[in-house]
């Protein structure tokens, strides 16, 4: 499948780092490693998202060192070499021709070499960019040709004085998506939304939870996307009270909504979409009355999402509109005002109402700057997703609530005017399901 983003753009970004990086400073970044399933099967690679935002090159056993004016190239790379025997077994490897050619790199060595050249490269910088703590075994590399230039100081070698969290640097422009990350974002969202639909329509037929994780996995698979982006949560009844419920192996029961909470993975990005349905096709009194409370904080939350609001608004929004709904269904009393002051509404809904979202389903960025919430800017991208869970064992309601769990979430990209949905096409109107399992 051909890349939606262009290696221009990759080199683009590399270009932005190292245009904020200090003077005689180096930057290095090692891909994310193979890791063992079990006896001799590996998990499925998946590159680290920040080598993945600069580099675009899907193979392990890789560091990209990125050292701004040196003379023979500033973009080098340490892959895998070549191996026509190996590649018979494992597959095709890019080599350092092809990281050249093919990945914009200015210069390629051996990963074999490494030990031997990049010690000569951090020696003389004054500052180190790294992602120290993220990966044990190499901050122990690191830190050994650290000291190989230091045992050499008496003969005039530099040791690096500073060591920088890249994060630092990396994460922020991270934040803000390209007009490129938004369309394999938008693509993933209709592939997830494709998804979640034909699993609504499974659901009349019964079965078990992992049925209809079945159809998602299938749809994915079918448009490309060969991962999902998090472990699937299908929760049927009580189940979808459980946050992160992943077992999904429980039969469905007519009577009962199920929760869906997933999305695919498509060229690393991910997406993130729940739906709330019932196994029927058809809501009961209790489940509409609270379904219509998280569909209007939903819509209160995405309203709110607009440059000049911050990142805590679409929260406070949403949560204004699920506790007056937990009052006026008598689930809660008292004042708007003191219900939330003194968070009566938490064992109702206990979570945030979103979370960054992009390379990593809780993607990086700050939420605050200082002491104050960030202000939302066009190209940040966002999940917005209230819900209402009550309890299978809340003594404190009548029965006829307790097991219904409901969540609602879409995906978003704030742009110059509010914002943009990106995950749209999958039905969360109490109409709109009904119709859509009717048919």
């Amino acid at each position: 499948m051909t890349s939606m983003i262009s290696m221009k753009e990759f080199a683009e970004r590399r270009r932005k780092l190292m245009d904020r990086m200090a003077p005689d400073s180096i930057a290095i970044l090692p891909a994310a490693p193979e890791r063992v399933r079990n006896r001799d099967v590996l998990h499925p690679f998946r590159q680290d998202s920040d080598f993945q935002y600069l580099t675009g090159f899907g193979e392990p056993e890789a560091v990209l060192v990125l050292i701004p004016g040196r003379e023979h190239g500033e973009v080098v790379l340490f892959c895998k070499e070549r191996n026509p025997e190996k590649e018979l077994w494992d597959g095709f490897l890019v080599g350092q021709e092809g990281a050249i050619e093919r990945y914009g790199m200015d210069d390629a060595f051996p990963i074999s070499d490494i030990d031997d050249i990049l010690p000569g490269m951090i020696e003389g910088r004054s500052r180190v960019y790294y992602p120290l703590g993220k990966d044990h075994a190499f901050d122990n590399r690191v830190m050994d040709w650290v000291k190989v230039i230091r045992s050499k100081v008496r003969a005039g070698a530099h040791p690096p004085g500073e060591f920088v969290a890249l994060e630092h640097l990396l994460h922020d422009m991270r934040l803000y998506k390209s007009a490129a990350e938004v369309k394999v974002m938008a693509k993933a969202g209709q592939i997830s939304a494709e998804a979640h639909c034909r699993a609504m329509k499974r659901a009349r037929r019964g079965g078990y939870e992992y049925n209809l994780e079945a159809e998602l996995i299938h749809t994915f698979m079918e448009h490309g996307a060969r991962s999902t982006a998090y472990p699937s949560i299908v929760g049927g009844g009580a189940n979808g009270c459980i946050l992160h419920y992943i077992e999904n192996s429980a039969p469905l029961k007519d009577g009962d909504l199920v929760l869906i909470d997933a999305g695919c993975e498509l060229e690393c990005y991910a997406s993130d979409i729940t739906r709330t349905f019932p196994v029927s096709g058809r809501f009961s009194p209790e489940q509409k009355a609270l379904y219509e409370v998280v569909l209007a904080a939903q819509y209160a939350a995405i309203d709110a999402v607009r440059p000049g609001n911050h990142w805590n608004h679409p929260h406070e929004a949403a949560l204004k509109v699920l506790t007056q709904g937990l009052i006026d269904l008598g689930l809660l009393s008292g004042s708007l005002e003191d219900a939330i002051a003194s968070e009566a509404y938490k064992p109702f809904f206990m979570h945030r109402t979103g979370h960054w979202l992009g390379l990593d389903v809780h993607d990086v960025g700050d939420y605050k700057v200082g002491d104050a919430w960030r202000e939302l800017e066009p190209g940040m991208a966002l999940t917005v997703e209230p819900g209402l869970y009550i309890a299978p064992d809340n003594a404190n309601v009548d029965a006829k609530w307790r097991g219904i769990g409901i969540r609602i979430e879409d995906d978003v990209v704030v742009t110059k005017e509010g914002c943009r949905v990106l995950t749209g096409d999958v039905p969360k109107t109490i109409a709109e399901i009904e119709a859509l399992m009717a048919d």
